[in-house]
Formats: C-alpha cells, sequence, structure tokens
C-alpha cells in the first residue's frame, strides 16, 4: 500500500514537473498588442499553419489559435498566473504549452530572470534560449524565430504586419 501511495506521488510530482512554467506577472512584450503570429507547424514531415492572435485582456492576456480558414482552434485566457479556458472549444492539449513557450519567447531577455523561475530557463550566449521542459528557441530576429518542442516538432514563427498597414 505504501508502495503504491509512493509510485502516485512520484507520477504526480513527474507530472508537475513536466509543465511549461509562465511569467510570475505578464511581462511586457517585443511588440505592442494586439500581436497577430503566422506559425508554421511540422512535425513527422506533415506541415499545419495556423494563425495566433495575442490581445490585452484587463490585466492579463487572450489568446487564440485560428487555421488558415479561421476557424477557432484553441482559445486561453492568462490571468493571475494561471491559464483558464476562453470560450466553448474542446481542449486543446497542445495549446497551453505552445503559448506558454510563445511568452517565454516574446519576452524580452531582461525580463526573463525577474519573471521566470530560477533553474527553469537559459539564455545562451549567442541570444538562444531554452526554457523547461524541452523548449529549445532559435531567433532570426525578436519577432521571427523557431520553436523547437520534442524531438519531431517545430514551430517557425513570424509576426504578421498590423492590419492597419495591409
Amino acid at each position: 500500500m505504501i508502495r503504491a501511495i509512493a509510485l502516485g506521488l512520484c507520477l504526480l510530482l513527474g507530472a508537475c514537473a513536466a509543465h511549461t512554467p509562465l511569467p510570475s506577472d505578464i511581462p511586457d512584450l517585443e511588440a505592442s498588442l494586439p500581436l497577430s503570429l503566422h506559425i508554421q507547424r511540422e512535425q513527422a514531415g506533415m506541415r499545419q499553419d495556423w494563425l495566433l492572435i495575442i490581445q490585452a485582456d484587463g490585466s492579463g492576456l487572450r489568446w487564440s489559435l485560428f487555421d488558415p480558414l479561421g476557424v477557432p482552434l484553441a482559445r486561453q485566457r492568462l490571468h493571475a498566473g494561471a491559464w483558464q479556458d476562453d470560450g466553448l472549444l474542446p481542449p486543446n492539449a497542445e495549446a497551453r504549452p505552445l503559448f506558454a513557450a510563445l511568452l517565454f519567447a516574446l519576452t524580452p531577455a531582461k525580463q526573463l530572470a525577474r519573471g521566470y523561475p530560477a533553474g527553469s530557463w537559459q539564455l545562451d550566449a549567442d541570444g538562444q534560449r531554452r526554457l523547461n521542459p524541452n523548449w529549445r528557441i532559435g531567433y532570426r530576429s525578436p519577432l521571427d524565430f523557431t520553436l523547437n518542442s520534442a524531438p519531431d516538432t517545430t514551430y517557425q514563427v513570424s509576426a504578421l504586419p498590423p492590419a492597419e498597414n495591409l
């Protein structure tokens, strides 16, 4: 019985440790909001294009992910350091860790130490970043970068021009 409880606690702690960390406060981002991002996901040789809109929402942020036809794939609010479902969409297990990694990637380097727990991230000498549990961010510019997660999933991220400039 004690072994079963110990195993259950170890599994629970392992599951908690595997979550992508969030900052203690909403950081200033590399770009003004609302921010529109084109995300190209590649996994196992298959590509998908997505549109992500990040908006200010009171003291939090609203994240809305769409396919190329405008069909919503995920909607989340980040408020008081926690994710909240926004709308009636079915759960999207990939959205929250991806959004957390994107928030980390969009946070200016000088704000990382203040907002993220020590030991949960790393800033390399060349400006590239790592975020636990398994995210690597390689930059071409502050709003043009690649997120790598797991052995075979890559997200190419680039900013779209503001709507008033189209």
